[in-house]
Order: C-alpha cells, then sequence, then structure tokens
C-alpha cells in the first residue's frame, strides 16, 4: 500500500483569507482522457476536510486539479465581469514518488493564481 497522499490549500490573496467553500475536483489524466476521481469543498481554513486523495487511492500518475474560482469568486464580492478572467483553474501536475505528500496549494485572486509543490 502507498503512504503518500494529495492535499491543497486554497488562499484568496484579494482578500487576504483562506478560500472558504471553493469547489476543487481531482481527475486522473492519461493521454487526451480524464478520469473522475473526487470533487471536494474547502472548509473555512481553505483546506478539504480529508485528504484529496488518500493513502488507500494514492499512486503515481498525471493528475489534474481543477479549481472551481469563478463560482468562489461571485459569491464573495469579487468585481462582477461576464465572462469571469478567471472560472475554472486547472492544474495538471505529475506524482513520481507514491511514499511522498504532495501539497498543491493555490494563491488566488480575481486575474492572477500561482502554486507550487508545498509541504
Amino acid at each position: 500500500m502507498a503512504e503518500g497522499y494529495l492535499t491543497t490549500h486554497v488562499l484568496d490573496t484579494a482578500r487576504g483569507l483562506p478560500a472558504a467553500g471553493l469547489r476543487i475536483a481531482l481527475y486522473e489524466v492519461g493521454g487526451n482522457s480524464h478520469r473522475k476521481i473526487t470533487e471536494m469543498v474547502t472548509n473555512a481554513d481553505g483546506r478539504t476536510d480529508a485528504p484529496i486523495l488518500p493513502k488507500t487511492a494514492f499512486k503515481t500518475g498525471r493528475y489534474e486539479l481543477v479549481f472551481f474560482a469563478g463560482e468562489y469568486l461571485d459569491r464573495t464580492g469579487a468585481a462582477p465581469e461576464t465572462p469571469r478572467f478567471l472560472d475554472e483553474v486547472p492544474i495538471r501536475f505529475g506524482i513520481s514518488d507514491a511514499a511522498a505528500h504532495y501539497h498543491v496549494p493555490l494563491l488566488l485572486s480575481p486575474f492572477g493564481y500561482s502554486t507550487y509543490r508545498g509541504s
């Protein structure tokens, strides 16, 4: 059994707060196909209540997290625009070590985002 797992943390850099209530979907990517694994919503701290990919399901491969930023921004009072500059934010990444903790945070504002491999 793998010992690794996948987590995230979303911070709203425009408001200086955790991004609570932001929907996230995780897909396994193979070639041109995507297989949805799970969907979660961030808690008051901008994290999911459980790992997005727990130890029991963790394996090496290519994945994509999709952060539904537009829905979140609409709810938080960001200036409205149609269409939103950022709506769905996809982050495609690889997991090469089945024993490691992969943390993929998102720093989000209405007009930009950044990510990195965290700890």
